[in-house]
């Protein structure tokens, strides 16, 4: 009996890994609404698997989106204006629900940390 239920328990977290994982490839691409928490801040953002075009206060950013996993990417502003745009900027996907999900992200070599979530338009 202990072997049967070791091998639904174990089958039963393959299958859930299996999901998280491949529901995390719909954020690859797409258009995201993007808000940053404990602010009013909204942002707006189309990503192909290689570029991703922010829109934020009607100006629109332009960044190289390299993806280190499933559940991490790093974006890199292709016109940086100061020292500061050419800093990679580190996100995390924390969790994921329907088509939300939630972040933690940083400037490269900083402890600056932002929560906040993006949610998939289309």
């Amino acid at each position: 009996m202990k072997p049967l239920l070791a091998i639904l328990v174990g089958t039963a977290l393959l299958i859930s890994c299996k999901k998280e994982t491949s529901g995390v490839q719909m954020f690859r691409t797409g258009t995201f609404r993007t808000l940053l928490e404990g602010s009013t801040a909204i942002s707006t953002a189309t990503r192909n698997d290689s570029l991703q075009y922010e829109t934020y206060n009607g100006q629109t950013d332009t960044f190289d989106i390299k993806w280190n996993s499933n559940f991490e990417y790093e974006l890199l502003n292709k016109y940086p204006k100061n020292e500061l745009d050419s800093t990679p900027f580190v996100v995390k996907i924390t969790g994921i629900k329907d088509s939300t999900y939630t972040f933690l992200a940083h400037y490269k070599g900083s402890n600056f940390k932002q929560k906040g979530k993006a949610i998939k338009l289309k």
